[in-house]
């Protein structure tokens, strides 16, 4: 079991959410082309693809301005079949409809592969702020924030969410190799929103930190380790560290059953 596993729940149940409250909604699954997700593009997509800074006169659509709000992370796993390979999902207006507009933004990059483990997770992390690599795309940004600009030119080419995102999976497998499956939510629809979907950011956060100082590991086994030191009446981490705790008990009941044949 990975860090992150029990949130990938909680950003299923967020989308369900927003879908049963009738936002606007947005499924695709995308595809390579002869393997290359590129190919059908209507803006190129590599290295220096986007080669300087998007001047405001040259906006086309603004992204998580801090005065409309944003919220941006990733998470990983070693499940697989805890996402849907190639979907993009958008909650909300697409760039296409929004012309002139600056649009509260929301991106959440689920990435899966059997063999991902904690010593990966900086690389995988680094995927979220590849825009220099997509032509017409240009992004700032601080933990948990996002703040983009797509330019005028890529917007009469046709640019969009479904654009975006199958541009960020092809970079992501092009340059990971231990990628298996990369499924995107890209948020849209207004500032609360992005308020419900910050609440499932704070506890990433926190993993993301701790993975990253070596607080805690999951081992080969499934089992838990925290190395901080720390007292658990006084870490601040406790109550991420007993969601995980929790996790893999739950997981290795469910193994247990299945093993033996029982319900």
């Amino acid at each position: 079991m990975a860090p992150f596993d029990v949130y990938f729940k909680a950003i299923a149940d967020y989308v369900a959410d927003l879908r049963d409250s009738r936002k606007p909604f947005r499924e695709t699954i995308c595809a390579a082309s002869g393997g290359n997700y590129f190919r059908d593009l209507p803006v190129r997509v590599g290295r220096a693809a986007q080669p300087g800074i998007i001047l405001k006169e040259d906006t086309g659509v603004e992204l998580g301005n801090p005065r409309v709000g944003s919220c941006a992370f990733m998470l990983w796993t070693d499940r697989p079949s805890l996402i849907t390979d190639n979907r993009i999902t958008l909650i909300g207006p697409d760039i296409q409809e929004s012309s002139g507009s600056s649009l509260p933004f929301g991106q959440v990059l689920m990435i899966a592969g059997s063999s991902l483990k904690e010593d990966r997770h900086a690389d995988l992390e680094w995927s979220q702020y590849i825009s220099d690599r997509i032509e017409g795309y240009m992004i700032r940004s601080i933990p948990r924030r996002m703040w983009g600009r797509v330019s005028k030119a890529a917007l009469q080419k046709g640019f969009s969410f479904a654009v975006l995102g199958k541009a960020l999976i092809g970079l992501i497998k092009s340059e990971s190799p231990l990628v298996e499956a990369v499924e995107i939510l890209f948020v849209t629809s207004g500032k609360e929103d992005i308020e419900g979907l910050e609440k499932i950011s704070q506890p990433v956060e926190r993993i993301a930190s701790n993975i990253k100082m070596g607080k805690f590991i999951v081992g080969e086994n499934g089992d838990y380790t925290c190395t901080s030191g720390l007292d658990c009446r006084i870490c601040l981490d406790k109550e991420v560290c007993d969601v995980i705790r929790e996790q893999i008990a739950l997981r290795k009941a469910n193994i247990a059953i299945c093993e033996d044949g029982s319900t």
